[in-house]
């Protein structure tokens, strides 16, 4: 997110979202990485809208967006168990995502620090 947009959201928005990033894990782009490059068997969902894929997506997600992605999630996986990392375009939207699915019951639920921009950077 551009420092431009994040000073016209509302300050609420962010404290709700540093809320939500105490309750969650955060991982790096190279935790990901080491998960996909071990083989380590995940669900990776990606839940920036529609429009926003044309930028691209990271390799195995799924997209299930924000908006519904509580409701879908069995589109990804619906072990509860299973390691389970939430993207979206910066890391906001993704750890409110993963704060809901661990109170849905999801125990190993992650969100990626800075989402698909921070990939993208990284590739």
């Amino acid at each position: 997110m551009t420092p431009a947009r994040r000073l016209m959201t509302l300050p609420e928005f962010w404290q709700i979202v540093e809320a939500a990033k105490r309750e969650i894990k955060e991982i790096t782009v190279s935790d990901l990485k080491h998960m996909q490059q071990s083989g380590e068997k995940f669900a990776l969902v990606d839940v920036r809208e529609r429009e926003e894929h044309a930028k691209g997506m990271i390799p195995g997600a799924v997209a299930i967006p924000r908006g519904v992605v509580e409701r879908d999630i069995e589109q990804a996986t619906t072990n509860k168990q299973q390691p389970l990392v939430i993207y979206c375009a910066g890391g906001a939207r993704s750890a409110l995502a993963a704060l809901n699915l661990k109170q849905m019951g999801f125990e190993n639920v992650m969100s990626l620090a800075g989402g698909y921009t921070a990939w993208d950077k990284e590739k």
